[in-house]
């Protein structure tokens, strides 16, 4: 009998660079989170494996070749993703009055630096060519009264070139048409409410993945190429406009088997979320903003000019950071969007799910101003991928917001993201699918190695839920809008004690895997931002708060052939 057991994988104590901040403990990470027989689990065999049912994965779906069989998994319902609760729009050069140059421009400003110029230009020409594709797929985008595209403009953007649907409620609406085609493809099967829980790997290649489906149970899926479009880790953050799939299991998949991952101390953060004690932090879209709405702190002042010419429209950097500048000053714990001088109607038939949200608590967003500040948003950091989708490891592409791709630098551009997702789900579909038809034809489950054993701690039932929590606070005091160096070493402390005995666990359940998840990517987010002493983009030091050119660089982290976890510069 051969069943493979978790093997050691270990974070931290050296770093490409040196330093006191650097000097952290070792984590251990198992190499998979779940024991298996392949001898006594079913088996199932397809030629492209997509992990995650946003808007990258469905894309990625529908590339496939029509004699590639696809089976995409996803944990949840297909329309719970970040791209569904996706507000603002997606971003492409649309109007006479535009040019691809200037929103080249646009985000390669925003980005600090870190962009690669190729990869922008690339995507930001593709821009019309994809949102037109979802056009002839049925996405039906706001138009005005001359059936034209109505374009809006968020922050960072020197044009209007934002297409947006229901007003604000752009994902839902492309969502709902991305669905509708793939679930009418004769080639692709989608298992709903099915956690994958590890990727299998052979000698390196990544063959397949290790889920758990809702009524088959644990299975193993083997697969000729996989595609990791898992989004985002907003939930590792207590302030979070995340739903809550979003723990970062594809980061942590990838990185298990393998993959490299890079820009883990880029998060954004969204400047304004809906803040009222006891509830869900609902986005307030930027396009807010964009239509003439001002940020005022509790005693009215418009403050965004003392920070910034470009006002309310700057950065979502600069916006995050100068309204926590703010809260400091006026001793409040947030600041308010105000909208009454703009037309009462135009603003509700424009911002139809924000009133009724505002609404709720009784906020009428017409007259009264809305409560925000800002919270964890998108991870820019993520799976290293070249132009095409390849991962660094053999077999595995990845797509959308779970990917590092070189489009968003230190900083993304507000309605870049679906844009992103849309260019490199048709690149990873389009790549890992020709590769599948030019691989014979096996049938049968990989001799996976044995793995050494990670000792269990005692059987006691933990509080995941409390550990939980306390992460997300953990990450948010440290790792959030500002850090610094202490706060940083004690937030890498408390992961690596909790890691101790929750790595080292084997959970019958999705609510334990994602919580091992949220651990190994809160700490290497906390590594990368110990390890990068400047602030550039969303990553601000308060103890280096300045860009330092020497500093134009990316943190990568991959495992050795030993098991320790490896940094290096680039």
């Amino acid at each position: 009998m051969t069943i493979v057991e978790p093997t050691a994988r270990m974070i931290g104590s050296q770093s490409a660079n040196p330093t006191p901040t650097s000097r952290v403990e070792q984590m251990i990470i198992p190499r998979y989170l779940a024991s298996f027989d392949p001898k006594q689990l079913p088996h199932f065999f397809t030629d492209l494996l997509i992990v995650g049912g946003g808007l990258a994965g469905l894309r990625a779906a529908n590339e496939a070749h029509p004699d590639v069989r696809v089976l995409v998994v996803t944990k949840d319902e297909i329309d719970q993703s970040n791209s569904t609760y996706a507000q603002g729009g997606i971003a492409g050069v649309l109007s006479p009055d535009d040019d691809f140059e200037s929103h080249v421009r646009d985000t390669l400003e925003a980005g600090g630096e870190l962009c690669d110029p190729v990869i922008v230009a690339r995507v930001v020409r593709e821009a019309p060519e994809r949102i037109q594709e979802l056009m002839t797929w049925g996405t039906n985008f706001d138009r005005d009264d001359r059936a034209s595209l109505m374009l809006g403009r968020e922050g960072g953007h020197s044009h209007h070139r934002i297409v947006h649907a229901l007003g604000d409620a752009t994902g839902k609406e492309v969502m709902r048409a991305v669905i509708q085609r793939t679930t009418e493809l004769p080639n692709v099967t989608v298992w709903r409410n099915t956690f994958t829980i590890d990727l299998l790997t052979d000698d390196g290649v990544c063959c397949g993945g290790l889920v758990q489906h809702e009524t088959r149970g644990r299975m193993l899926v083997w697969a000729k190429q996989v595609i990791i479009c898992t989004g985002g880790a907003g939930q590792i953050y207590r302030e979070s406009t995340n739903p809550d799939v979003a723990t970062g299991d594809g980061h942590a998949l990838a990185f298990r088997a393998g993959a490299e991952l890079r820009d883990m101390e880029f998060m954004q953060f969204h400047p304004t979320v809906l803040y009222i004690a006891g509830s869900s932090r609902s986005l307030i879209t930027e396009a807010l903003r964009g239509e003439g709405a001002y940020l005022v702190d509790r005693n009215g002042q418009r403050f965004m000019l003392d920070y910034d010419e470009r006002a309310e429209l700057a950065p979502r950097d600069v916006v995050s950071q100068a309204i926590v500048t703010q809260m400091e000053k006026t001793q409040h714990p947030n600041v308010y969007l105000t909208l009454s001088h703009l037309d009462a109607d135009e603003v509700r038939n424009r911002f139809p799910s924000i009133a009724s949200a505002c609404a709720k608590f009784g906020i009428d967003i017409t007259t009264d101003p809305v409560p925000v500040r800002p919270g964890a948003h998108y991870m820019i950091g993520g799976v290293t991928v070249d132009d095409q989708g390849r991962t660094t490891a053999p077999g595995l592409w990845a797509a959308g917001e779970v990917t590092s791709s070189g489009l968003h630098g230190a900083n993304r551009l507000a309605s870049n993201s679906l844009l992103e997702g849309l260019v490199y789900g048709a690149y990873a579909g389009r790549g890992a699918s020709r590769e599948a038809l030019e691989t014979p034809e096996d049938f049968r489950a990989r001799p996976l190695s044995q793995q050494a054993v990670v000792a269990a701690t005692d059987e006691s039932e933990l509080n995941l839920s409390d550990i939980r929590n306390s992460l997300k606070s953990q990450m948010w005091r440290a790792a959030g809008v500002r850090r610094e160096r202490d706060r940083l070493l004690e937030a890498a402390a408390a992961i690596d004690h909790w890691g101790q005995y929750v790595l080292a666990r084997q959970f019958e359940e999705p609510n334990g895997w994602e919580l091992q998840n949220m651990l190994i990517v809160s700490r290497i987010v906390a590594e990368s931002a110990l390890w990068r002493e400047e602030s550039r983009g969303v990553h601000f030091r308060t103890d280096f708060p300045d860009p330092k050119p020497d500093w134009c660089r990316r943190l990568s982290f991959s495992r050795a052939d030993d098991g320790r976890q490896e940094m290096s510069e680039s």
